[in-house]
């Protein structure tokens, strides 16, 4: 690639996303664009944090309510619109943290670490390869992972053998092993 041609495909992009948020301003009908671009970032991004799958779907789906109302007032600085997200999503995490804190004692959200960027960009391209999987193995891959359950478990409600489960977990786990090679070199 020439040297100014990663600049020119960056401006090219936030050329694309801001009539994205001009067009979903306009006609809010149209805020499911930015919602199908930004949806892995933001809920790898809460995934990371609050380490339960039915919390994160629910605080992500409150972020993008939350960005859907107040897309009228959002106003473009040069700045990606995920850092906008982004900010909703910690905002919403630490109200979330300090709802359960006084429910139960738990540690300030300030202590929560940090991931960086890349790390939830890692996260996002991981979900994104997961659901290319076929149908089988990205079944067992969620139900082993994502919900945490039991090779057992997972046999009896796919009515299969606890054999099988394990060949379509490994090969789902290679297959994405060589995706995950062959995407970050």
């Amino acid at each position: 690639m020439a040297p100014g041609a990663s600049a020119l495909k960056a401006q090219a992009k936030e050329g694309d996303e801001r009539l994205l948020i001009e067009a979903a301003q306009k006609d809010p009908g149209r805020f499911g664009d930015l919602y199908e671009s930004h949806f892995e970032r933001v809920y790898a991004y809460i995934a990371r944090r609050v380490r339960d799958r039915d919390e994160a779907q629910d605080l992500t789906s409150e972020v993008f309510h939350q960005a859907l109302r107040n897309i009228g007032r959002f106003e473009w600085r040069g700045i990606p619109f995920a850092a906008w997200l982004y900010r909703i999503a910690a905002n919403a995490i630490a109200d979330r943290s300090h709802r359960v804190a006084r429910e139960v004692n738990l540690p300030d959200p300030d202590q929560i670490e940090e991931a960086c960027p890349e790390q939830i960009e890692y996260r996002a391209q991981l979900f994104r390869m997961v659901n290319t999987l076929p149908a089988d193995q990205r079944r067992v891959i969620l139900l082993r992972f994502a919900e945490q359950r039991s090779i057992r478990e997972i046999a009896t409600e796919l009515r299969r053998s606890e054999g099988a489960i394990k060949q379509l977990q490994f090969r789902g786990l290679q297959s994405l092993r060589v995706r995950m090679g062959e995407a970050n070199g």
